[in-house]
């Protein structure tokens, strides 16, 4: 079985992840996410896998990416894993309807 985990690898589990929470997200107000704790849970490992996988790519194909913020990425799933009680849900809302569809564009162009 091959499996070779390159940047090609590394983007298109991105792609997977992002499509996923904008999939998910489609109609979803704060009120909903927060009352639905199996989707809250499912959002934030999305978030989290997000961050993984963006870690693993080359540091090449980042700096030919430098559109894509890079940090950010890391520093959300910091926030959640380390943070994870006090993560205020209005920024991760926000983040999932709003940055992560842009990012899901920034890949996919």
């Amino acid at each position: 079985m091959d499996n070779v985990k390159n940047d090609a690898y590394y983007v298109q589990k991105l792609k997977s992840d992002l499509e996923f929470i904008v999939i998910h997200m489609r109609g979803i107000n704060i009120e909903e996410l927060n009352g639905n704790e199996i989707l809250l849970d499912s959002m934030l490992f999305r978030m989290i896998q997000i961050s993984e996988n963006a870690k693993r790519l080359s540091d090449n194909y980042k700096q030919t990416h430098c559109n894509i913020p890079w940090i950010s990425l890391s520093g959300l799933r910091n926030r959640i894993v380390h943070d994870y009680g006090n993560v205020d849900l209005n920024i991760v809302y926000e983040t999932l309807k709003n940055d992560i569809p842009e990012l899901l564009e920034l890949l996919i162009n």
